[in-house]
């Protein structure tokens, strides 16, 4: 006797999804075969089900419909996601809430029907789906299942989840000899790995399996809300509150330590650890040097900057109008053309903002900001149209999603995969100009700069025909390795080898919070080895994960 999906039972699903890949994320991470620092699959993954599995939490003693579902858990997906496997997460669940619309249950061939649009979504989103991948395993498995309820009309849910796993790992297989990467590392794709987690975990919960997991008490509701013109903002001590999630994967670090440095710089500390992860909250005028602090530990899950006085001020004159706070505030045009643009470090973010951006969103490299994150900084923009510089490979897609989310302004993605080629493209931007012919403008400028990075191994790995040690220097250009050293020099200078040429007009040096002026300056004494006439300039990029970051043009 087959069994409906109706809207608690998708609820309760798609938590366990969720617990399903936070319990796999580190396997599916170790998948990842680059072996540089990065917002790892897993870690992304786990993210953007997350913010499902809150908002379906809500949900679990409501009466709600499986469309009513379904539409919740793909809008919540669509705001979390994080990465490109995170988005691609949440627009296989946005087509099965499109297929589940009418739904106020689901049969077997509902769901497979639901999985097949799931597809079709995502693939619709990615401009070049290559084989291998996470779309490849979703599809293979819902084509499988529609094939089923075909052949046989009466397949139930538990049928048609059952059948999809079986053949999703058949695919995941075989994605191992469909990607020359992953076949010459011998591993599957890790994408298609948590999309699979998530499907293991949904599945057990239709069967009645649940994970143990705590259930949070409440907290008590406040007699009455704070009456903040009551509070001077000198009586604010220090600027920015600042929250993250470190993973702990160096395990040797002292975990006092760290408490007592934040202390040193700043109060209201609180410090959480397990044997994975360390949560802090501290109030700091240096907010990034508690998260360079963090990053010792390994990568951060979660960032959240704000701005305490900005509040105050911002709660003050709310109380004085009589009004009440909302999540979502839109900005006011003020001003034709506006920007956001993606950055870690304070240089860069002066640097930035010293080239006319508007709203900065913290993150990069190991911090993944969400489509939430990115469209909370346009609604914030004063601006009729809003440039978008992304400035990383795998922020590209969730800064896509914010898009079609932004009803009062005009939204350009200029897809800059790094930092010189979002600088690039903001110094060719001409106020006078229409906005097609900025974005071409500004798109030709991020396609003629040469980028290269020095960051470090974050694994052991066996890349591109090297045999690379974690903690290793890797010199990056254009997002290829070109070279690996236990040397920071002899790294640097394999990269500018292949970036620099002797007509090279132009070079920046972008150092890191790790590295020192002194640093750069060794630095641009090599750079004019191989371009002996360049006009160099060295920027204090304080970015974390990247020790230098450096442009080339001419």
């Amino acid at each position: 006797m087959s069994k409906l999906i109706d809207g608690q039972l998708f609820c309760a699903m798609v938590i366990e999804g969720a617990l399903s890949i936070e319990e796999k994320k580190d396997e599916a991470n170790e998948l990842n075969v680059f072996p540089v620092p990065d917002g790892d699959t897993g870690t992304n993954m786990s993210l953007t089900m997350a913010s499902a599995k809150n908002e379906m939490s809500k949900q679990l003693d409501k009466d709600i419909d499986l469309a009513t579902a379904s539409k919740m858990t793909a809008s919540a997906l669509l705001r979390g996601a994080r990465g490109n496997s995170g988005v691609i997460l949440s627009l296989l669940f946005r087509g099965m809430s499109k297929q589940l619309k009418t739904c106020k249950e689901a049969n077997g061939q509902d769901l497979a029907l639901a999985l097949q649009e799931g597809v079709q979504a995502a693939y619709k989103a990615v401009m070049k789906p290559a084989e291998g991948t996470i779309l490849t395993v979703s599809r293979v498995a819902a084509q499988h299942v529609v094939e089923l309820c075909q052949s046989n009309p009466d397949a139930g849910c538990g049928d048609v989840l059952r059948a999809a796993l079986e053949k999703g790992h058949e695919a995941l297989a075989e994605t191992t000899h469909q990607n020359p990467v992953l076949e010459k590392a011998g591993v599957v794709d890790a994408g298609g790995f948590g999309f699979l987690a998530v499907l293991e975990g949904m599945s057990d919960a239709y069967n009645g399996i649940h994970k143990q997991r705590k259930i949070e008490e409440p907290e008590p509701e406040a007699k009455s809300g704070a009456t903040f013109s009551d509070i001077k903002d000198e009586d604010i001590t220090f600027t920015y509150c600042t929250e993250f999630i470190a993973e702990r994967r160096d395990k040797s670090r002292n975990v006092q330590r760290l408490r007592t440095f934040l202390n040193s710089i700043g109060d209201s500390l609180v410090v959480v650890e397990d044997d994975d992860i360390i949560k802090v909250h501290v109030h700091t005028d240096q907010p990034n040097e508690a998260l360079e602090a963090g990053l010792k530990f390994g990568q951060l899950l979660t960032v959240k900057i704000e701005n305490m006085r900005q509040q105050h001020s911002a709660k003050i004159v709310e109380e004085a109008a009589g009004l009440e706070s909302t999540a979502r505030k839109i900005a006011e045009p003020e001003k034709k053309y506006g920007f956001v643009s993606v950055a870690a470090g304070d240089g860069l973010v002066n640097v930035f903002k010293d080239l006319g951006v508007d709203e900065m969103v913290q993150g990069g490299q190991t911090m993944n900001p969400s489509t939430d994150d990115i469209l909370h900084a346009i609604d914030a923009v004063p601006a009729e149209i809003v440039y978008v510089l992304p400035n990383n490979k795998n922020i590209i897609m969730a800064a896509e999603q914010a898009v079609p989310l932004c009803e009062k302004k005009t939204v350009v993605i200029i897809p800059t995969k790094n930092i010189p080629q979002g600088i690039s493209a903001l110094l060719s931007f001409d106020e006078g100009a229409e906005m097609d012919e900025n974005r071409e403008a500004m798109l030709d400028a991020a396609a003629n700069v040469r980028s290269g990075q020095i960051t470090y191994a974050a694994r052991n790995s066996d890349f591109d025909g090297k045999k690379i040690k974690e903690g290793e220097y890797l010199a990056l250009v254009e997002s290829k390795l070109c070279a690996n050293s236990r040397k920071l020099d002899d790294a640097v200078k394999k990269m500018l080898r292949e970036m620099c040429k002797k007509d090279t007009a132009f070079v920046n040096i972008i150092y890191g919070a790790d590295m020192t002026e002194e640093d750069a300056a060794r630095v641009e004494k090599m750079v004019h080895r191989d371009s002996p006439e360049a006009e160099v300039t060295i920027i204090n990029g304080g970015q974390p994960v990247y020790y230098f970051i450096v442009s080339a043009e001419g």
